[in-house]
């Protein structure tokens, strides 16, 4: 009996030592992921090649094939790996045309519609294995009027068509530029305004280089044959399973309850080219544009019409029921494995996706391959790290958001946070979004790793520059695969990028998206792609690997707190009380300093004979900093977007890709100041009180105790 004691002494003895030298040990292997000695610009440059010799759309065979060599990279890494495959619904052109009618004697035009290759371009014998120019879920039927230029297609363009210019859309076919706003939402403002019919095109003044730059191969510029192709679906997930995985004999909604749905486009679109736009623009005359509704110095004047040209736009699609797969690298935790740290990012692109995504894929490999070294070394995480390559993206986020409907549960009970890269490097310029409580932590990562462009400085010295703090945007928008995990379930979320806008990446979802265009002007040397690997493994490892969980909610108080002061700015000639959200706020803070006050206090006060049970309060702490996310959504969701169950992050609803706080706030008030009724104030002040409950119920999660 005395030999048992002893034994079981020793075994707590050996385990609280092994306990205090972790820490150490854990920095040794944190640094080696960040140093020259695992990290492989080669190895990049080789998978994103690899991953683009072909385009790749969802449901492809081209795009199976890269899913397998995903796995397999994860597999040579010692990474247990697996297929999660589902059934969804996704669209294809069977057939499109585009005719442009001008008044006598100019003759009629019938568009291609199609991309060109360029001089010496090596992918050119692969070229027509891209799908050709549509918009993914676009409404299939014919559409025939006047045609009107509608600026962006945003709501306050056709309040400006409206009340400067006097023009009312409907019965047209309105063409709109790309940029501002998701292109499923200008197809929605259309058909809501009345119009039968939408062309997008890529205007020369923001894709093209303001019409004074070459463009690609010889400069990053869209050429003028390059078009966006995208989805107008403005949901998330398979539109045939709102809300369900989609997963074998699985219930499935038919098309008229599709379109009930309200996410799905109601009238016909096609994205159209800069050349072709400037075609349709030349035959439209009536009074002209604003000043910033203006192309590039040598176009034309753009007037608003309604004609006199008139469009007959003409498209079929076919929706097919195709497999998808989702590659799943799993290293389990070796304290803590029921506690998961997931990376993920997408695969499938529109054509060759060098940026989009593949250039995020490119660095989950390498991430992949640099924990593969770290195993070897002797590392296993304190929590389980999932690393998850997304399929059909770029239909609606659909492979990510099929995962996370299909483990909702286990998710919302197990996942301490997110971690997401899309277009991982278009540019120079590192930039981050995040839920608040993980902003410190990822100014951390950017303090510690080397600026790609200027290694004589951190990345976050050349991202704060002249200021003394970084901008961190927000994760509100619906553009890529954290809204499954933060809008819907509540999961601490951050999503990490270098380049990221327009004007260093104006190829974006083009036939010119290739290993070239990256190899010349994305990153030449693919130190980019290195440094994004680094901040996003290293983040990922403190959160896998700290005994304490590294949230700062202070920061999250202070960020509310920042954004119900700009509400107030907005609505302060309104009867609308603000207080219950500044009360609740001030809950929140005192909550955050509490919490971090007994954190503190553990790490310093753990003896040896108290070991076990300070390893069950250290669960517990942490627990409630995962689950204070959690307590932000809302069962009921969004006014009118119930799948959205988060109060403070979400999409507007007139611009999926628009990061709101308070959401629903949002586009309450921009209703009431519309229609300016009792009802429509009361909604405000309704959501208000919405906001200020969740706040609250987060505040008492970090506390951890009952009323």
């Amino acid at each position: 009996m005395m030999k048992t004691s002893i034994t079981s002494l020793v075994a707590i003895a050996t385990s609280y030592l092994l306990l205090i030298i972790t820490p150490t040990q854990k920095s040794t292997y944190h640094s080696l992921f960040i140093s020259n000695s695992v990290s492989d610009n080669a190895s990049i440059s080789h998978h994103l090649k690899t991953l683009t010799r072909r385009p790749h759309t969802a449901g492809s065979e081209a795009n199976a094939e890269a899913a397998a060599y995903v796995a397999s990279v994860f597999t040579s890494s010692d990474i247990a790996s697996h297929v999660a495959s589902y059934q969804v619904a996704l669209t294809y052109p069977l057939s499109r045309s585009l005719l442009l009618t001008n008044p006598p004697p100019e003759p009629p035009i019938t568009f291609t519609l199609h991309q060109e290759t360029y001089e010496g371009d090596p992918y050119a014998d692969v070229a027509d294995e891209a799908v050709p120019t549509f918009h993914a879920y676009a409404k299939s039927g014919s559409a025939s009027g006047p045609v009107c230029y509608v600026n962006y297609g945003r709501v306050e363009d056709y309040v400006t068509l409206k009340e400067k210019s006097g023009v009312n859309v409907s019965g047209t076919v309105v063409l709109a530029r790309y940029g501002k706003i998701f292109r499923g939402d200008i197809v929605r403002n259309a058909y809501e305004e009345g119009a039968v019919g939408v062309v997008i095109y890529s205007d020369r003044k923001d894709y093209g280089g303001d019409g004074e730059a070459q463009w690609f191969p010889r400069d990053k510029w869209l050429p003028p044959s390059g078009v966006q192709v995208g989805s107008v679906y403005d949901g998330k997930g398979d539109p045939t399973t709102p809300g369900w995985a989609s997963c074998g004999e699985c219930e499935r909604l038919n098309e008229d309850e599709v379109e009930k749905e309200g996410d799905v486009p109601l009238i016909p679109s096609l994205p159209v080219s800069a050349a072709d736009g400037e075609k349709i623009l030349r035959s439209i005359g009536g009074p002209v544009a604003e000043d910033d509704w203006q192309g590039s110095k040598d176009a034309p004047v753009y007037r608003v019409g309604p004609g006199p040209g008139i469009l007959n736009l003409s498209y079929t699609g076919q929706q097919v029921i195709s497999t998808i797969q989702n590659v799943i690298g799993v290293i389990e935790g070796a304290e803590e494995p029921d506690r998961f740290v997931i990376l993920g990012n997408h695969r499938d692109a529109w054509t060759f996706g060098a940026v989009d995504p593949n250039s995020g894929t490119a660095a989950l490999l390498e991430v992949a391959q640099r924990l593969g070294k770290l195993q070897k070394r002797g590392w296993k995480p304190r929590r389980t790290i999932i690393l998850c390559n997304w399929d059909a993206e770029e239909y609606g986020l659909i492979g990510s958001t099929e995962w996370v409907e299909e483990n909702r549960e286990i998710l919302a009970s197990k996942a301490v946070a997110y971690l997401n890269t899309d277009c991982a490097v278009g540019g120079p310029g590192f930039k981050a979004r995040a839920t608040p409580q993980l902003d410190e932590l990822i100014k951390k990562a950017t303090h510690q790793v080397r600026d790609p462009d200027n290694s004589s400085q951190s990345i976050f010295e050349s991202w704060t520059g002249s200021s003394s703090s970084p901008l961190l945007g927000r994760l509100g928008g619906g553009g890529s695969d954290y809204a499954s995990f933060v809008q819907h379930v509540g999961i601490p979320a951050a999503d990490i990028a270098f380049g990221g806008d327009i004007a260093a990446y104006p190829v974006y979802h083009s036939l010119y998206d290739d290993f070239v265009w990256m190899e010349r002007f994305g990153d030449p040397m693919f130190q980019r792609h290195v440094a994004a690997a680094s901040v996003w493994g290293l983040v990922a490892l403190w959160l896998a690997d700290e005994e304490f969980l590294p949230f700062d909610y202070l920061s999250y108080a202070k960020e509310l707190q920042h954004g119900v002061e700009k509400l107030e700015d907005e609505i302060s000639n309104k009867d609308i009380y603000l207080s219950p959200i500044f009360r609740s706020i001030k809950g929140l803070q005192k909550a955050a300093i509490k919490i971090n006050d007994q954190r503190r206090e553990m790490e310093t006060s753990k003896g040896w004979i108290t070991w076990k049970k300070d390893q069950l309060k250290v669960r517990e702490l942490n627990d409630r900093l995962m689950m204070a996310e959690r307590a932000f959504t809302d069962r009921d969701g969004l006014f009118g977007m119930s799948w959205y169950k988060h109060l403070i992050y979400g999409p507007s609803k007139h611009n999926d890709y628009g990061s709101q706080s308070f959401p629903g706030i949002d586009d309450a008030v921009k209703m009431a100041k519309n229609l300016d009724t009792a009802e429509s104030w009361h909604r405000v002040q309704h959501e208000v009180w919405r906001v200020s409950r969740v706040i609250t119920h987060a505040s008492l999660v970090l506390v951890g105790q009952l009323t």
